[in-house]
């Protein structure tokens, strides 16, 4: 194993003042970390919706009486799972804080689930209790009997706005969608009733162990079926020294305004937006909608932020919107895009109409879930995902496990404090990826640079072989995205007489005038022959996920399915 590579040659590289290690016990569990900021920053606004803003003292007030529900009228033992299903509106962080601050395991479920989905996630979390938007009530209908949930809480989207704003916005949201009644399900109560009831109890303080787990964290079932990472308390507050660690030197305690558009539920937006820049005494603007880019945009001009959170399509759909470079980016300090690979034409697109570099990380829902970052004083992009963060160990192996010599290409395996437990109830799948040296077998193929950069080149499981040479669809894709009038792309797999496999590519265009024999021409400029698309195919738009990760992984499903359909 290189030598120079245990020495963390990446250390070399980071900005002044940023330690290599951080202190991941500085707080005994969340609901500790959550009472510091509290005392800091109490008056000061922390999340606003609609127009309407919580202070971290509301918060405090609010999340103890959903704790002391919790608590004593359910009566749940430490670690009860409890499910929260809705977008960006103020009750999502009453209802996170109330659980931690009951001792309970908060599972995260994507409002947008399907009844099969989201039954799977209910049934192998073995969640009691779900706090659902009234929108998505009639998806648990669908499941109700054949899901262990015991008590469900039902809010709408106006709840904790003041009087007028609620009876106007759920007025609004009842109008547009046909909603079931909360009555057509047992055990259900309202949010408001919930948080009557706590008040008539005390704030509980269990004793919670930095052991505990914290949240349940679902894969997004990219590469399979949708697991439970097992995240601890120590994980995350660990995730979160790091990253402040990273950003300490660009930010200003008490003083932050961060657009939160990426769903709270997704770990990105969970630990960036919600709990590092709450940690920092933050205001979290909640975008309930992001998909409304003219909504969002008129939004985005409301405020004076200091940072952005996204990924590369909610990047280029904002820099598409003519409005958006009227917005005042003056205050911006970080923009920082994760989920997936931010592309080069968007992040020069980006800097060049808010002024500020659009900086790429890497995280994993198993990571809590930052890896690596680039410096913030960064200005021009790289295509790499940056640093290890501090207290971080990354290694690129080869199959057998052997680390590769650097600059060559190898699996990237994590080792440090926000490493998961493991998948939940699947000691097999754990197995899988946790190795007996506790590092994290991550399925990315990445290479690292002499200064310790780390460039990801694909998924593991994603690469095509060409007459046995790998391409690697984020190259295709890259090659292709660069051509004028291309708004997304994805590459993928099939199989091919000739050479085994060859690579297909779907394109969504914004030029209806851009052809397959303009694209072809242009890989042939920019790719080797074996890397050029052998098929290309027109679409309206592409699957994604939750944050809008472009799903390959249901490309090739449905090619297979094309291809047995016509066999």
């Amino acid at each position: 194993m290189s030598a120079a590579r245990m020495e963390k040659i990446w250390l070399q590289s980071y900005p002044p003042g940023v330690p290599a290690e951080i202190d991941p016990d500085v707080f005994p569990s969340l609901p500790a970390m959550l009472a510091h900021i509290i005392r800091q920053y109490g008056p000061k606004p922390a999340y606003s919706g609609f127009g309407q803003t919580l202070s971290f003292d509301d918060i405090d007030l609010l999340s103890g009486q959903f704790a002391a529900w919790l608590h004593s009228e359910l009566k749940l033992p430490r670690g009860t799972r409890v499910a929260l299903m809705m977008p960006n509106i103020l009750p999502y962080p009453v209802c996170l804080f109330g659980t931690l601050r009951a001792g309970c395991t908060v599972v995260n479920c994507n409002p947008l689930y399907t009844a099969h989905e989201l039954e799977h996630q209910l049934k192998d979390s073995g969640a009691e209790v779900i706090v659902i938007l009234e929108n998505f009530v009639h998806v648990l209908a669908e499941i109700r009997e054949r899901v262990p949930v015991k008590h469900v809480v039902v809010l709408s989207m106006g709840d904790l706005l003041a009087p007028l704003k609620r009876l106007l916005v759920n007025l609004v949201v009842r109008h547009v969608k046909r909603l079931v009644p909360p009555y057509a399900l047992t055990n259900t109560l309202a949010l408001h009733e919930v948080l009557t009831k706590g008040r008539q109890h005390p704030v509980p303080c269990p004793d919670i162990d930095s052991a505990d787990i914290a949240f349940l964290q679902y894969t997004g079932g990219t590469t399979g079926v949708s697991k439970g990472a097992m995240l601890t308390h120590r994980n995350i507050i660990a995730n979160v020294m790091q990253a402040r660690a990273w950003i300490d030197a660009k930010v200003v305690e008490g003083d932050e305004i961060i657009i939160t558009a990426l769903p709270l539920y997704h770990v990105f937006s969970l630990m960036a937006n919600c709990l590092l820049y709450g940690s920092l005494g933050g205001l979290n603007v909640l975008i309930a909608n992001p998909r409304d880019i003219p909504g969002f945009v008129k939004e985005l001009k409301r405020h004076k932020f200091t940072a952005f959170t996204g990924v590369n399509t909610l990047f280029a759909a904002l820099l598409r919107n003519k409005d958006f470079a009227g917005v005042d980016f003056s205050h911006l300090r970080i923009a920082l895009g994760g989920g997936a690979a931010v592309q080069k034409s968007v992040a020069e697109h980006w800097c060049e109409v808010t002024g500020q570099p659009l900086i790429e990380a890497y995280g994993l829902t198993e990571t809590s879930p930052a890896v690596s970052i680039n410096p913030l004083q960064q200005q021009v992009f790289t295509g790499t995902i940056g640093l290890p963060l501090p207290s971080t160990e990354l290694s690129i192996r080869d199959d057998s496990g052997r680390e590769v010599e650097l600059g060559a290409p190898g699996e990237i395996c994590i080792r440090g404090p926000q490493v998961m437990q493991g998948y939940w109830q699947r000691p097999d799948e754990t197995a899988l990826v946790l190795g007996a040296d506790g590092f994290l077998h991550t399925g990315d193929i990445g290479i690292m640079d002499a200064h310790g950069y780390v460039r990801i080149v694909d998924r593991k499981k994603e690469m095509i072989l060409v007459s046995g040479f790998n391409v690697y669809p984020s190259e295709v894709e890259a090659a292709v995205a660069s051509f004028p009038g291309v708004h997304e792309v994805a590459a993928i797999s099939v199989p091919d007489e000739r050479t085994g496999e060859a690579v297909k590519v779907f394109v969504v265009r914004e030029d209806e005038g851009v052809t397959a024999e303009a694209l072809v021409a242009h890989c042939h400029e920019n790719l080797t022959g074996y890397k050029i698309p052998h098929q290309i195919e027109f679409r309206d738009d592409l699957p994604k996920s939750n944050v809008g990760k472009i799903l390959r992984r249901k490309l090739r499903e449905d090619e297979l399915q094309k291809r047995a359909g016509s066999a």
